[in-house]
């Protein structure tokens, strides 16, 4: 199978190394185009993983979106959330019927992009999964070199529309066999993981993150007194969960850090792994990264207005919401990926429910 890989960050790199390693014939397309400029050259990444170190050839490095997406079935953009409607704006003109989109994590990705596309004049029969994380456990050394000390052995999908399910699903899996099968997008975006770990980890360790000097958040910023905020918040999302009918599992954090549990999506023991790795341990500009534009702005804000529409208290994700829209001088809670920005909260749960079953949603 000919693979389309997009984007430039550490999941890009690794989804295109891991891919190729495996024998699939990936093309990778990144919108920095002097950046993409050595890979043109030499169309190759150096892969680091628990094999050693060796270099992977591309089957091609494209310069232009269109190349890279003509005639593929699986597009696999594992693209920061905010790059997402961008990103639908540069794929309407060329998508084909057919072709599967595949966002991991999504934060709810499939439905902002739906309505992108739409918006675009899109007509394509397309199909848009996402996951509940990213595949991969990894950061890039250099431009042309990424590092994965871990590969997910669970991984939760849901497809938007979801009457696309079946075949979407079965595209996705050829190149992620790890993938479970969740009833629908909504369902997935409530099992991303990034809102629940990061928020607490950036919120309650702001002063030694805006401090010189780079920080581990999952070595010395993981404290028990963090924890169980993680957990307490956790316990939130897992009560929306269920409130709105999805069955388990819920994927429960504690899974991640306590390897006697349920095994979760990077294995057991995978919060060992990335601390004894030290990959993470970087300078973090706390009101830019992702973690906050990404886990906290989007997939925040999120589950905060999903658990409103719905009824369901949330008090201390809204509490973490407040607190990170006063640390960098924004109303987080009015972002782009709230029910509100994606015009979901006049719907009834039925509603909903026919609406993430058969799509598109109108621009």
């Amino acid at each position: 199978m000919e693979i389309a890989v997009l984007g430039g960050g550490h999941g890009s790199h690794a989804a295109a190394a891991d891919l190729a390693d495996r024998g699939f014939r990936v093309r990778f397309w990144r919108r920095d185009a002097a950046a993409l400029a050595p890979m043109r050259a030499d169309p190759a990444l150096e892969l680091l993983d628990a094999r050693g170190r060796r270099r992977v050839p591309l089957a091609r490095v494209c310069e232009q979106l269109a190349e890279a997406i003509d005639g593929v079935e699986l597009i696999v953009a594992p693209l920061p959330a905010p790059a997402q409607r961008s990103l639908a704006r540069a794929l309407a003109p060329h998508l084909a019927d057919g072709q599967v989109l595949f966002v991991p994590p999504g934060s709810f990705g499939s439905c902002a992009i739906a309505r992108e596309l739409a918006a675009c004049g899109c007509t394509a029969a397309v199909a848009i999964a996402e996951a509940g994380t990213l595949p991969y456990l990894a950061r890039t050394h250099g431009p042309a070199t990424v590092a994965i000390s871990g590969r997910t052995t669970r991984l939760p999908t849901g497809v938007f529309p979801a009457e696309r399910s079946a075949a979407a699903l079965a595209v996705v899996a050829r190149a992620y066999p790890e993938l479970e099968p969740r009833r629908d997008a909504l369902d997935a975006a409530l099992l991303n993981a990034g809102p629940i770990i990061h928020p607490p980890l950036i919120l309650m360790n702001a002063g030694p993150l805006e401090a010189d000097g780079a920080y581990d958040i999952h070595a010395e910023g993981t404290q028990p007194a963090i924890r169980r905020v993680q957990d307490a918040l956790d316990a939130e999302r897992i009560a929306l969960r269920q409130a709105l009918g999805y069955a388990a599992p819920h994927f429960p954090l504690r899974d991640h850090y306590e390897p006697g549990g349920e095994e979760w999506m990077y294995g057991r023991r995978a919060h060992e792994r990335i601390v004894a790795g030290g990959d993470w341990r970087e300078p973090i500009a706390l009101a830019t990264h992702r973690y906050l534009r990404e886990d906290v702005a989007c997939g925040l804000a999120l589950l905060v207005s999903v658990a409103e529409w719905a009824g369901v208290p949330c008090p201390l994700a809204r509490g973490l919401l407040t607190l990170a829209s006063a640390v960098v001088g924004e109303d987080l809670r009015a972002g782009e990926r709230t029910f509100e920005a994606l015009a979901l909260t006049a719907c009834d749960r039925a509603e909903l429910a026919q609406l993430l079953w058969h799509g598109p949603l109108a621009g």
